[in-house]
């Protein structure tokens, strides 16, 4: 099992605003729902294109190529998107967020 690793300081995850950063050779999404750091792989199931663009409506991310939406807790994709969203545990602590991605 990977570790976590450091991604961002918790200052600059802001509540429905997307930052991206690379973790593990891997672009990951950043956002804050309620409170709560949430982080996931910033690509479209799709058509791989970068979720990151597109907009926050409630605990969802609407890609912005196609409309498919993910939920940003369990990865749960809506049509036209094929498969779940990686979805990635966080630990948010001193002042740091950090993420383990899994191979």
């Amino acid at each position: 099992m990977s570790e976590f690793v450091f991604a961002a300081k918790a200052e600059e995850v802001k509540e429905g605003q997307v930052l991206t950063v690379e973790v593990d050779e891997q672009t990951i999404g950043l956002t804050r729902l309620n409170g709560k750091v949430r982080a996931f792989r910033d690509v479209c199931t799709h058509d791989d294109g970068p979720l990151a663009e597109g907009a926050i409506e409630g605990e969802e991310i609407v890609c912005p190529r196609h409309g498919a939406r993910f939920h940003l807790c369990t990865g749960k994709a809506t049509f036209p998107a094929p498969a779940p969203l990686p979805i990635y545990d966080v630990i948010e602590q001193n002042g740091e967020v950090r993420v383990r991605v899994e191979g």
